[in-house]
């Protein structure tokens, strides 16, 4: 009754401690031959912070992570549009974390080989594809051999080779434009010292935050920077890659006279030395994700763009949900149809509200009525209007604080799966 998880990501390694928890073996299967750091920085909203929580990794969690103190956005020009609190700064009963995408996925590596051994994650064998047996589902992998389950998750990110079976036609992922030039720079905090600052509008945009705690000494920490440009879709770019080298000449130019009161953006920029080069993607939504015993899970299933911090929550969410189905239907297609029929609609609403820019038309807006000139945000924007687009992001999203403060836990402590 072994669930094969294709896909060492967060998506695949948070499932793996989900179903652990209620007592159903599993086994990922992971393409590369050791597990790294890799990455720059994302964030863990409060509903996805609250799984792990509740998954038994507060402390680790706490040891990778800043807790995230608030988000504030700003002109091209520095000036400030809006800020709000966050996490448990904003009355959530959980935080928000920013942490390095790395050692958020070798935290849950290591929790995983913990908890359920060293043979539960088998590298170098990529999931190529699947058949539909008598008993469950048997897979193809990289290395020649291979595997049989009671059901496949595919975790297996934007290139999923799952989906790629179950839609062979959908083609490579959508380029809307813009491209993003990620990278970390070692320098002193800036504003309340733990807050996710953006600045510009939807051509061109930066973004940072910290990502580690200061040092002792030096006052100093990890931060974390983004700068992005947006172009004409038909100009074209290198395929998605988070480990291709970038070029500082591609975009400092852009960024130039990005000199705030707060913080030197080309300065903070060019101290870190390097960069990596992402044109920002997506998929369109999918009607369905569930064929039989076999399903889709985090990019697999709804790669988004990286606008509203969301990526690595909906992932996490997703494993979630799949061990909730499963406690509630058994290792059975009902429990993934009833995962789907959850996942499926919120995850579509989130896609589409990132191509519309989530929470970040609020900078847009702003260089559309002024270019970011202004003396009052108030002679620009009204705080309705600010308010109204910060919480409708929130509930598209599921993690408007008093709906998730209130409800029961998804997976609730104890529960297992009767075998």
């Amino acid at each position: 009754m072994t669930v094969i998880i294709a896909g060492g990501g967060i998506a695949g390694l948070s499932l793996a401690l989900s179903l652990h928890q209620i007592g159903v073996p599993c086994r990922v299967y992971e393409q590369v031959r050791a597990l790294k750091p890799l990455g720059v920085g994302i964030n863990v909203q409060p509903h996805a912070v609250r799984e792990l929580f509740e998954l038994g990794l507060a402390d680790e969690m706490e040891a990778v992570g800043v807790r995230t103190r608030e988000v504030a956005y700003y002109s091209k020009r520095g000036n400030l549009i809006w800020s709000e609190p966050r996490g448990m700064f904003a009355g959530y009963s959980w935080p928000q974390y920013s942490t390095h995408r790395g050692k958020l996925q070798m935290m849950l590596f290591d929790a995983v080989l913990k908890r359920l051994g060293p043979d539960s994650i088998v590298t170098e064998a990529a999931v190529t594809g699947f058949r539909e047996t008598p008993g469950g589902v048997e897979v193809s992998l990289a290395n020649g051999a291979t595997a049989q389950g009671t059901m496949l998750v595919a975790a297996d990110g934007i290139h999923s080779a799952v989906r790629r079976q179950l839609y062979p036609n959908e083609g490579a992922p959508r380029w809307g434009g813009a491209v993003l030039w990620r990278g970390t720079t070692v320098a002193k905090p800036y504003l309340t010292g733990a807050t996710m600052a953006m600045a510009g509008h939807e051509w061109q945009k930066f973004v940072t935050y910290p990502i580690s705690q200061p040092d002792p000494q030096t006052g100093e920490a990890l931060i974390n920077w983004i700068g992005e440009l947006k172009y004409e879709p038909g100009a074209g770019w290198n395929r998605e890659d988070w480990n291709r080298k970038g070029d500082f000449a591609d975009f400092l130019p852009s960024f130039e006279y990005w000199r705030f009161p707060w913080l030197d953006c080309p300065a903070l920029m060019k101290a870190g030395g390097e960069c990596y080069e992402y044109p920002m993607v997506d998929r369109d939504p999918l009607e369905r994700w569930t064929f039989g015993r076999v399903t889709l899970a985090g990019d697999a299933a709804h790669p988004m763009y990286p606008i509203g911090s969301n990526g690595a929550s909906q992932a996490i969410m997703d494993a979630r949900f799949i061990a909730r189905a499963i406690l509630d239907h058994g290792l059975t297609g009902d429990a993934l149809m009833a995962y789907e029929a959850e996942r499926r609609p919120a995850t579509t609403r989130i896609i589409l509200a990132n191509r519309g820019n989530g929470p970040d038309q609020v900078m847009q807006t702003v260089e559309e009525r002024c270019a970011g000139a202004f003396g009052d945000i108030s002679e620009v924007l009204s705080r309705e209007e600010l308010e109204q687009t910060a919480a409708g992001y929130k509930k598209i999203a599921g993690f408007d604080v008093g709906t998730l403060n209130a409800r029961p836990p998804l997976v609730p402590a104890g529960a297992r799966v009767a075998v």
